[in-house]
């Protein structure tokens, strides 16, 4: 499964990005923008120099910028899949063995966490790190981590409520009961357990977590809240409820994210095309919600928007979701969105102004609620990004080292 610089340089670039229309949008900046790849070429060519200078001198997982310097977590916290993985996409793009190198070192500081039973974010960390690892290299040592990560991951499924508990340790009795709409992400690692080991069981409970994630979180209009609380005891739901986002009722626009991108992810997994369903009611009210400049803003239904702050990794994220989505319903509306949020990044919230800066993408919200990280970098923004990208620019390569099938 190793593939050698030279293959991944001989692809095709470009050829999927025709059919780019931006009917109906042409006074906005997106739309204005768009000459074809060489918009978003030029975006990962940036980003592929802004982590040549950055990369040796990171040496533990960054987790969001203050004054446009990278803080970071020694262990990783619930982001420190995406260094590696933005690495991995860097080599990917660019050929550079550096990147490689890096990408596999800052991989093999995760190894402790594939035991880790309090959090639910082990796709998150396993997944664009050692699974993406395993399949560019072949080395068995990175399949056998995921496997025992996804293990970890199935600990926290709760047979009564048909869900897998977002936050606390095991023991603890206090959110025993909360599902956040983030884990539908996390889900295929799941996925990937079952492929490599033949046993159906990580999938089922991927996909009746999905289920029931499916039941609880859209509204009759496709918007999602960030919560949902179950009684742990009896599996029964209680309700929706809010951490990120500005109340149970709104719509935090990276949750929304997730959700498009998690459940087109489970349908390719599954072929349950009720996951399919769900993903484009989500998108639907994603993109009826975008502003004239598509990128988000940090929650949909806040009573400041459409003028509150951004959050430019909700759109990277939406938009590698839509392109999932586009391919899997044969709708080019869906790509034609997709491209256009990733177009407004480009143009819009790139880092190229500054040169202290060592992320690629601004304007990004952490958590608004708690004031945490307003309109800063954070480190899923950049790999969604290059993810997006590379999807458009380089489909095959991407298709190597995340896998784009459908069961």
């Amino acid at each position: 499964m190793t593939v050698s610089r030279r293959t991944v340089l001989a692809t095709a670039t470009g050829a999927a990005v025709t059919g780019v229309a931006m009917t109906g949008a042409s006074s906005t900046p997106a739309a204005a923008a768009a000459p074809g790849p060489r918009t978003l070429r030029a975006a990962a060519d940036y980003a592929v120099e802004k982590l040549r200078a950055v990369a040796p001198t990171v040496t533990a997982f960054p987790v969001g910028t203050k004054f446009e310097k990278w803080t970071y977590s020694q262990n990783g916290d619930w982001v420190g899949g995406f260094w590696p993985g933005t690495l991995w996409m860097a080599w990917l793009h660019s050929g550079d063995d550096d990147f490689r190198t890096w990408a596999l070192a800052s991989a093999a500081k995760l190894a402790p966490r594939q035991y880790d039973t309090g959090t639910h974010d082990l796709g998150f960390l396993f997944y664009p790190s050692w699974v993406t690892a395993w399949r560019l290299t072949g080395d068995e040592t990175w399949r056998a981590g995921a496997l025992q990560a996804a293990d970890s991951l199935t600990r926290r499924y709760n047979p009564r409520g048909r869900f897998i508990r977002a936050w606390g340790a095991l023991t603890d009795p206090k959110n025993a009961g909360r599902v956040i709409i983030d884990t539908m992400m996390n889900l295929d690692l799941l996925a990937f357990a079952s492929r490599e080991t033949g046993d159906s069981r990580y999938l089922e409970i991927a996909a009746e977590h999905a289920k029931t994630a499916q039941r609880v979180f859209p509204r009759p209009d496709g918007s999602t809240p960030h919560v949902y609380d179950f009684d742990p005891d009896t599996g029964a739901p209680l309700g929706p409820n809010t951490v990120q986002g500005y109340s149970p009722t709104s719509c935090w626009s990276r949750g929304q994210a997730w959700g498009v991108y998690g459940f087109t992810t489970m349908y390719r997994r599954t072929g349950n095309r009720e996951f399919l369903t769900t993903a484009r009611r989500l998108a639907d009210f994603a993109i009826g919600a975008l502003g004239p400049d598509h990128v988000p803003v940090w929650d949909y239904r806040a009573p400041q928007q459409p003028y509150d702050i951004k959050d430019a990794s909700a759109g990277a994220i939406m938009a590698c979701g839509l392109l999932d989505l586009s391919a899997a319903t044969g709708r080019g509306s869906y790509r034609d969105v997709a491209l256009r949020l990733l177009t407004a990044l480009a143009e819009t919230c790139l880092t190229r102004n500054s040169a202290r800066a060592e992320a690629v993408v601004a304007r990004c919200t952490r958590n608004r609620p708690n004031e945490d990280g307003i309109e800063i970098s954070l480190p899923y923004a950049d790999y969604y990004l290059l993810e997006g990208i590379l999807r458009v620019l380089r489909p095959q390569d991407v298709d190597r080292a995340i896998d784009l099938s459908t069961s």
